[in-house]
């Protein structure tokens, strides 16, 4: 049944004010009555409900800055999410981040708003491909991305994310006392990552469906119609396309680069809601905005997180055997990061 759109009165534009002037730089005010009552509800649904939103870099600004207590990458979400108070978590993302933040959080509810937000990389393998991959490569350990499934997960050794993909892979290179690693499923963020560390990589053929689509041609034609223009590309991108890229990091470490070096003009090369949430912290740098969409993340709205905390749907669950091993992977590549701060300290 089609939800009925809440009000927008002058007591909730009052209350939603504040939001308002935090966005306004990158949603227009038609846009705001629209977006104000759905913000308005759901704020104080999760006060009711002992609720908080996670939201993924890639969610649009009215998401990302007006209702998440949460924001940043993945594995930043569900950390987050482990180590906080509430009872009901709802994941403005897709759907591996709910089965992930599940695993970490197993005595939370956690809710998806809607369970068809998926992605082509957790989709492009199964826990019975790593089983075959596992039997073809006998002695080697398994890295994979946490961009996967629970029972992806589950079947590995450790996992990795994009900014500690080569650490992790040397590190548990060290540990098994080989030269060779398998790691899956992004093809090119394993490519990238082998230009950065002496082990060798056995890939996968999986493929972001939104990182692929860049070029180098693309990059260019950036460049030459901005003068002065500093490119940040995610390694998910092929390596062509970093080759042309002036920065190369994951989308935390691309947030902290335009903290850091304030560029006066600069392009993200990853999912083009990015651009706008980092434009709202950084309303003195020109974002050149390349507009290639996730059509999954775009799954996820206001009017769906609210029903979502409303009717306390759709629960993700994830079996307790597999909960327990992807944890493991999960831990591991924690305890990785843990150890290089400790050396970095040292």
């Amino acid at each position: 049944m089609q939800q009925q759109a809440p009000e927008f009165t002058a007591q909730i534009a009052r209350d939603t004010a504040a939001l308002y002037d935090k966005v306004a730089h990158v949603v227009p005010q038609i846009e705001w009555p629209l977006h104000a009552p759905y913000i308005h509800a759901i704020n104080a649904l999760k006060r009711e409900k002992n609720a908080v939103v996670l939201a993924h870099n890639y969610m649009t600004p009215e998401i990302f800055h007006c209702i998440a207590d949460f924001a940043g990458d993945s594995l930043q979400l569900a950390r987050e999410a482990a180590k906080t108070d509430a009872k009901v978590i709802v994941q403005a993302g897709v759907h591996f981040m709910a089965e992930t933040s599940k695993v970490l959080s197993p005595d939370k509810t956690v809710l998806i708003p809607d369970p068809d937000a998926g992605c082509s990389l957790a989709s492009s393998i199964t826990g019975a491909d790593v089983r075959l991959l596992k039997q073809k490569y006998p002695g080697l350990p398994v890295v994979t991305y946490v961009n996967t499934s629970a029972e992806v997960k589950a079947e590995s050794d450790v996992c990795c994310t994009s900014s500690n993909a080569a650490a992790v892979v040397e590190d548990i290179a060290r540990e098994w006392g080989v030269d060779t690693v398998v790691m899956i499923p992004d093809e090119y963020l394993a490519k990238n990552v082998a230009k950065q560390t002496a082990v060798k990589i056995v890939a996968w053929k999986g493929h972001c469906e939104v990182h692929e689509r860049f070029t180098p041609a693309d990059i260019r034609a950036y460049r030459e119609g901005n003068p002065g223009l500093v490119v940040l590309a995610h390694p998910e991108c092929p390596p062509e396309v970093m080759a042309e890229a002036d920065f190369a990091g994951s989308t935390s470490g691309m947030i902290s680069y335009v903290g850091e070096h304030r560029p006066r003009r600069v392009v993200l090369i990853t999912e083009c809601s990015m651009s706008d949430n980092v434009a709202v912290e950084y309303p003195d740098v020109e974002f050149v905005r390349p507009c290639n969409l996730c059509p999954h993340m775009k799954r996820i709205t206001l009017p769906k997180i609210l029903q979502s905390l409303q009717n306390m749907t759709v629960e993700v669950t994830v079996d307790p055997a597999i909960a327990s091993r992807a944890r493991a992977a999960v831990e591991r590549m924690l305890a990785v990061g843990a150890q290089k701060v400790r050396r970095a300290a040292a």
